[in-house]
């Protein structure tokens, strides 16, 4: 059911319920902190480490908000695993602003709402587009900045502004993510693509390189046994397949 709307359309409605959720819960600079926008909504946070995923959203008693959250080390898998309950809570306001009916839309289509909504709780559109444009896209200024959001997450979010970019994430030395904003196939990295990701991996040091006029930034997200990398690739309409 969701297919129909144009792209554009869904991304705007998005926008507009999570800014009217982080508004009613007086929420008007980042970093957002989930719990903290549930507790203005109502929503209660319970721990429960018996359930098989993150988290779960379930009216206690028939009635009561609530989210049972299974503990992790990481503080932003917490608040993403919350932030994506609360888009299962708001959900219902993007079928109404679509006009649709979620009891006849596709299985799943309720679980693609609330990860969208989730990202932009986290991430909210208008204030990371003039945030990122202000920081010249710098991946590391922007997680200090939105601090609950993880790398990835903000590094996705990138895609859903304007200019143009592919973002490529390499895990343990393979491309585990890479997607431009602009339609068409996306080719695989250039040669320059890989020297400034070879650089980052290996350095563990942001790097900013150049392909013609094209700025390619990368940044590393390493760990104890775990490497990550970044790149933020600027875009032009022929760099994609049609």
């Amino acid at each position: 059911m969701l297919a129909e709307f144009a792209r554009e359309e869904l991304s705007a409605g998005l926008d507009t319920v999570a800014m009217e959720v982080l508004a009613e819960a007086g929420v008007e600079r980042p970093p957002v902190d989930a719990f903290q926008l549930a507790g203005a909504l109502e929503i209660s946070v319970v721990t429960d480490n018996r359930q098989s995923g993150r988290a779960r959203y379930v009216r206690l008693g028939g009635h009561r908000a609530t989210i049972l959250l299974r503990s992790d080390p990481r503080p932003e898998r917490r608040h993403w695993a919350v932030a994506h309950e609360i888009g299962e809570h708001a959900a219902h306001r993007m079928f109404a602003l679509l006009g649709v009916d979620p009891r006849e839309t596709v299985p799943g289509a309720r679980e693609v709402v609330a990860n969208h909504l989730a990202g932009r709780l986290l991430v909210p559109g208008a204030w990371f587009a003039a945030d990122g444009s202000g920081c010249r896209w710098d991946l590391l200024e922007l997680k200090a900045r939105y601090a609950t959001a993880s790398h990835e997450l903000i590094a996705r979010r990138m895609l859903e502004c304007r200019p143009p970019v592919i973002i490529s994430i390499f895990d343990q030395g393979e491309v585990h993510f890479r997607r431009s904003n602009l339609p068409g196939r996306v080719p695989p990295p250039s040669s320059v693509e890989m020297h400034c990701w070879q650089w980052v991996h290996d350095r563990n040091r942001p790097q900013q390189t150049y392909e013609g006029l094209r700025a390619i930034q990368g940044w590393p997200v390493h760990e104890e046994g775990w490497k990550r990398e970044i790149l933020r690739t600027e875009a032009e309409e022929y760099d994609i397949d049609v």
